[in-house]
């Protein structure tokens, strides 16, 4: 995932792939990245950090980027440069480093790392992995209920038909 065309530039969104979803920090240069940090969320972490859903509180850290990711792959990701004009890379960096240390609510659904670094870099706090989560589970439940619909109407149409003969 990380290849020498993408080396981070100062206010870039790094990707970290972690096993089921996506942990995100800012490049704030010289190797290092702030992001938030849920108590269970540490440097290379990997699949153990998805306990990280239960925590109500996260901590601002900054850390070397290759310690954040260990043996995660990484990538630079500012997916919606094309939608938001994004801050000012120093600019983005300045707040960034200006939290770190900070205490901060922390929700899987409204508060977590990806919403961090949109609101960082675009002013905007949005989480593509929450929205993508509930419309997946928009459609798998109206999937279910259709099928639940359908099962229905053949019970119906069944039982109309033994009661016709």
């Amino acid at each position: 995932m990380t290849s020498a065309s993408q080396t981070p530039k100062i206010g870039d969104m790094i990707e970290i792939s972690r096993i089921g979803y996506s942990h995100w920090a800012i490049y704030v240069g010289s190797g290092y990245v702030v992001h938030l940090a849920p108590p269970s969320e540490f440097a290379g972490a990997g699949a153990s950090s998805v306990m990280s859903v239960l925590a109500e509180k996260a901590i601002v850290k900054m850390e070397l980027l290759s310690k954040v990711a260990g043996k995660d792959k990484y990538r630079v990701n500012n997916k919606h440069d094309d939608r938001y004009p994004p801050q000012p890379p120093n600019k983005i960096a300045q707040q960034a480093m200006e939290k770190v240390g900070r205490e901060v609510p922390y929700s899987l659904t409204h508060d977590n790392c990806e919403h961090f670094v949109n609101e960082l870099r675009y002013g905007i706090s949005r989480s593509d992995q929450v929205t993508d989560a509930v419309q997946t589970l928009g459609v798998a439940a109206g999937v279910i209920a259709g099928l639940g619909v359908l099962g229905l109407l053949g019970l119906a149409v069944s039982r109309n038909r033994r009661e016709r003969h």
